[in-house]
């Protein structure tokens, strides 16, 4: 009798929770491959070689040096506490000072990811990454008018990028506010509650008999919804085998890879305005592809001191991202009604089946003016 009563299992809600095509392997490989050809395409920018880039370059590797001494200011005053302290306690056959600051090391670089932090609190500062990234998507245009310039029929061409979104206005994508000290709050509150976040997470994962589980549960916790229970579930039983260390790394890595792609597709978002539950199903659709090429990008900004100057590249990559993965916007006039229509990546097969000398095949409409003039209004 009890078997009748229990309610029939629904198959469909079960494949959607072991659903895993949003972040399926091709998706992230792509990902990491468009790290390279993203960055390739933007290094060809003629006026990435400028006197005023020139200047910023010299002032991101400026920051880049700063952001190192910052991290380290810390790290050397704990370091000159404990041999001030060793003239009273004998630290000569003690390896805790030792553990003491490289252990402050792994949290301020791992935990905490304060470099990542400092570098993309550069947005806030100047509007440089904000002109990269236009300067870049009319570079992306160019080119692929160029590349196509034989092309007979001009309805093959896509539509361009650069010209319509450089008429949509300039707010912040995440409080929808044009207040710079709003966004600057903003970010500053989201950091804290990630930080203390991790932090209670890390200092839980000490705790006696329980604290070997903290880790690998909130990395099945953080993956469930991203990969699916099945590999969320592998991932959780290799974590529970895995050195502390090493879990913290590759959570925390997941955790930056996606604050870093949030804070280098603001220039779109700052444009093409989308509610919360649009921008929410707009990564969605495309995490697998983000997290690949957000986690290139975080290896290579590990570099010392070259880490801020890298970061500017991955800005400039990020236009040549953003022409693969949506549709050319139309004019102002019809910002919201676009919005609505990128939630759904729809030429994700496609375009995860192109090889990478094919990638510049994929097209939207017809663009809506000449291409022989395919910057109408002259630069930003």
């Amino acid at each position: 009798m009890a078997s009748q009563d229990r309610p029939p299992i629904d198959t469909e809600k079960l494949k959607k929770k072991f659903d895993i095509s949003h972040f399926d392997l091709n998706a992230v490989i792509r990902g990491v491959q468009l790290t390279g050809v993203g960055a390739h395409r933007a290094l060809q920018n003629p006026h990435l070689f400028t006197s005023k880039h020139y200047k910023q370059a010299a002032y991101a590797v400026v920051a880049g040096i700063a952001i190192r001494i910052l991290i380290a200011v810390p790290i050397y005053g704990v370091r000159i506490l404990l041999w001030l302290s060793s003239a009273i306690f004998s630290l000569d056959s003690a390896a805790w000072d030792n553990n003491i600051t490289s252990g402050l090391t792994f949290i301020e670089n791992h935990v905490l990811q304060v470099p990542l932090f400092l570098m993309t609190l550069m947005r806030y500062v100047t509007p440089t990454l904000d002109d990269l990234f236009m300067d870049s998507l009319r570079w992306v245009d160019k080119t692929y008018v160029q590349k196509h310039q034989e092309e007979s029929d001009p309805s093959k061409l896509r539509a361009m990028y650069y010209p319509n979104l450089r008429q949509y206005p300039l707010r912040d994508g995440s409080t929808q506010s044009s207040s710079m000290a709003e966004s600057l709050s903003m970010y500053l509150v989201r950091f804290a509650r990630k930080g203390l976040i991790s932090l209670v997470i890390f200092g839980a994962s000490y705790l006696p008999k329980v604290g070997w589980l903290v880790l690998p549960a909130a990395t099945f916790w953080t993956f469930r919804k991203a990969v699916g229970l099945g590999p969320a579930s592998l991932i959780f039983g290799t974590g529970v085998l895995l050195p502390k260390r090493y879990l913290v790394i590759f959570l925390q890595s997941y955790f930056a890879s996606r604050s870093l792609m949030r804070e280098l597709l603001e220039p779109y978002f700052a444009r093409v305005q989308f509610t919360k539950e649009q921008k929410r199903k707009w990564f969605r659709n495309r995490e697998g592809l983000l997290f690949g090429f957000a986690i290139g990008f975080l290896t290579l900004l590990r570099v010392p001191l070259l880490g801020v100057l890298i970061y500017g590249i991955a800005e400039a990559s990020t236009a040549y991202l953003i022409t693969k993965i949506t549709d050319p916007p139309p004019p102002k006039t019809q910002m919201k009604e676009f919005a609505a229509s990128q939630v759904e990546w729809k030429n994700k097969q496609k375009f995860l089946s192109l090889s990478l000398a094919d990638m510049d095949k994929i097209r939207g409409d017809p663009p809506p003016y000449s291409v022989d003039d395919p910057f109408p209004g002259g630069p930003n």
